[in-house]
């Protein structure tokens, strides 16, 4: 980062007017992406959405008039790199970039499955290595634009039933991270959204109860809240994420008792 800049400074340059900015939302057929690319839309934004259901990225079409339906597969390197092609020959560049595709299915090491872990690294970590590949010269080549990657509060420490899930939660994060300290010289902003418990298809798959569940639309308010603010970890819901937080500052084995305790384990 230039030593210009004074730490109270925000770390990523802010996105505030959303009027006429070029977003491509990728994971945006239900759940935070979709919510995002709504609010988005309502706000000017000409959005791009893509997932692997072209049925409700159509309707979000058809819904607003700066929407483009773009189905695509994140596992599926060559079909990215041909869809930012096609936004860049009909937008001319891309301001903002979020990944939101994503697979959950809990696990613990007793139901170890090979098979699901692999489907996990596939989509949620290979899938953004993907679409940074698609994307990065892109943004470099025209010298600013933002990359966000949803990744979880899972991705802070080891957490019940995310034996798949947040392992590569925490290698988006990690990705994040080095990606910031990269580009932060070249204009070019990256953003790590930590959700907590979202009401979305994934979590519906969990079987006790989510505390401080929030609505996608509450998730995204507070991640162009964040974008506005030009942070990189953006969290939420604060009441719940910031004991999260402190819970990472205990030692090892105690943080471990506290969240046995907690989920019951």
């Amino acid at each position: 980062m230039p030593s210009s800049r004074r730490w109270f400074q925000p770390m990523n340059p802010p996105l505030r007017d959303w009027k006429d900015k070029v977003v491509w939302v990728i994971g945006a057929s239900s759940g935070i992406g979709y919510a995002v690319a709504q609010r988005l839309a309502e706000q000017g934004a000409h959005v791009t959405v893509s997932a692997r259901k072209p049925a409700p990225l159509e309707a979000f079409a058809n819904r607003y008039p700066t929407g483009r339906a773009l189905p695509l597969d994140v596992t599926d390197v060559h079909a990215l790199r041909d869809a930012c092609a096609a936004l860049v020959a009909r937008a001319g560049h891309i301001d903002l970039v979020l990944f939101a595709a994503g697979v959950y299915t809990p696990m613990r090491a007793q139901q170890f499955d090979l098979a699901v872990m692999r489907q996990h690294v596939d989509v949620n970590l290979l899938g953004a290595y993907h679409v940074v590949d698609a994307v990065l010269a892109t943004l470099r080549a025209q010298g600013h634009g933002h990359i966000s990657f949803i990744s979880s509060v899972a991705a802070w420490r080891g957490l019940p039933n995310a034996l798949a899930y947040g392992p590569t939660k925490a290698g988006l994060t990690h990705l994040a991270e080095v990606l910031y300290m990269d580009l932060a010289r070249e204009n070019i902003g990256i953003s790590a959204v930590h959700p907590g418990f979202v009401e979305t298809p994934l979590t519906a798959q969990n079987a006790f109860s989510m505390p401080a569940l929030i609505t996608p639309d509450a998730a995204a308010d507070a991640m162009l809240a964040g974008w506005r603010d030009g942070l990189f970890d953006i969290h939420f819901p604060r009441r719940f994420t910031w004991w999260l937080k402190a819970i990472r500052l205990l030692p090892f084995r105690w943080a471990q008792a506290l969240v046995l305790r907690l989920t019951g384990l």
